[in-house]
């Protein structure tokens, strides 16, 4: 982790938002889900949010051996998109405590905004997180 991660970077992070980013695209296999409307999804909106947040990190790392790792999100979903608008995250760096980072951030659809809240990362070695996924993925398949 580079000296230049630093609390008050701000950041800002555009998506379009295509069809397979809705609802009914979130667990496919869910009958639920299926009957929801075709708007930007929560998961999903989620997964942005970290992408956001991942993609002005790593400026700041010795990536890829250095990664985040998402570890809290405090999200709003104030308002329903649906596919075609562009998501504007807006990002500010907000604290930095050893590893762990955190982010206030905000969405906008160009017409609302959509979500406000707080998410946290922490900074790993890429080697020593496969490893330990690893060997709890050996663990499980030695109990079966």
């Amino acid at each position: 982790m580079r000296e230049t991660l630093r609390p008050g970077l701000t950041f800002e992070f555009a998506f379009r938002i295509p069809e397979n980013k809705t609802v009914p695209h979130l667990y496919p296999e869910s009958a639920e889900f299926q009957q929801m409307p075709r708007v930007f999804a929560t998961g999903f909106m989620v997964g942005l949010f970290e992408w956001a947040c991942i993609r002005f990190v790593n400026s700041h790392l010795d990536w890829p051996q250095e990664q985040t790792v998402g570890t809290g999100v405090n999200f709003s979903h104030l308002a329903p998109t649906p596919p075609g608008l562009t998501v504007t995250v807006r990002g500010k760096l907000t604290e930095v405590d050893g590893r762990k980072l955190t982010f206030a951030l905000e969405a906008h659809d160009g017409i609302d905004p959509i979500s406000e809240g707080t998410h946290e990362r922490f900074v790993i070695d890429a080697a020593k997180f496969s490893l330990k996924a690893a060997s709890k993925a050996k663990a499980q398949n030695s109990a079966l």
